[in-house]
């Protein structure tokens, strides 16, 4: 029987390229996104090319209620799913009162609630069945404190771990947990932050061997992965402690994405001459 996995964010880079490896696998494949004729142009060819069942679902995953009507379309189409993908994320930049807070928001309830709530959805029925796989797309940004990426680096960290922590809990139940941390990736990421700039730790690879490398990590039952030996490196050698320094160190680094100086800090006033105190006015 065929196996059904539903990839987040499918419609372009790291998703796109989970729904055609894992169809080539011979997976069934459940496609999410917000772009209605790039899912359906990408499962009329997966389905072509593969020989699988291709289904589409459309959804904002910046919606609060985006998990559970996901959840009632599997369910009104009779889907089951045995390996979840939390690929979908966007990310901001730069000096964080400049960044819309909506923006931020919205990064938020995409990287971090949406994938959450998903897992909520979909864990039990994998429990139910005795098998089941998730995959969750991290960073390299999560290792560390990332100045000028703060929500975003933030929300990385967390997913990194809360996939290590569901892998604990499930790892002796028949649930493989997965988490992804990939360095820079030729997607529309940065498109969508608005500058290649934003490439700070390391240099662009493609979806391919990303997700080559993480499929045969899930497999291998890893904890996670981070693809390519400078990320790898990077992630692994980093220091952790003292905290404070290694935000320090990190923001050297993540500075170049900023397109304007730093702003010049107030003037300090100079002060004038000191006013009587109350104790001497009462003591004339």
């Amino acid at each position: 029987m065929s196996r059904t996995a539903l990839i987040t964010g499918a419609s372009s880079g790291l998703g796109a390229e989970f729904a055609d490896q894992l169809a080539a696998q011979g997976h069934d494949v459940v496609l999410v996104a917000r772009s209605e004729d790039r899912l359906t142009a990408l499962a009329g060819r997966l389905a072509a090319e593969h020989g699988i069942r291709a289904h589409v679902v459309v959804q904002d995953l910046a919606r609060p209620d985006a998990a559970r009507r996901v959840a009632a379309e599997l369910a009104a189409r009779e889907l089951t799913v045995d390996l979840l993908v939390n690929n979908a994320g966007f990310g901001t930049c730069g000096r964080f009162e400049e960044i819309s807070a909506a923006r931020d928001h919205d990064q938020m309830m995409v990287n971090v609630v949406a994938l959450v709530d998903l897992t909520h959805e979909l864990l039990p029925g994998m429990l139910e069945r005795g098998h089941g796989a998730i995959i969750n797309v991290a960073s390299n940004a999560g290792f560390q404190p990332s100045p000028y990426f703060a929500v975003y680096g933030a929300g990385k960290a967390f997913v990194l771990n809360f996939g290590l922590a569901l892998r604990q809990e499930y790892r002796r139940r028949g649930i493989r947990v997965l988490t992804l941390c990939p360095g820079p990736v030729e997607t529309a990421f940065f498109d969508t932050i608005g500058t290649r700039r934003a490439a700070v730790t390391g240099s662009f690879t493609t979806p391919t061997p990303v997700v080559r490398a993480t499929l045969r990590a899930l497999k291998r039952d890893r904890g996670y992965v981070v693809p390519g030996f400078g990320n790898a490196m990077g992630a692994h050698l980093t220091p952790r402690r003292p905290r404070t320094l290694v935000a320090a160190i990190s923001e050297r680094v993540t500075r170049k994405v900023l397109t304007t100086p730093e702003p010049a800090a107030p003037a300090t006033p100079t002060p004038g001459p000191s006013a009587p105190s109350r104790s001497a006015d009462r003591s004339a």
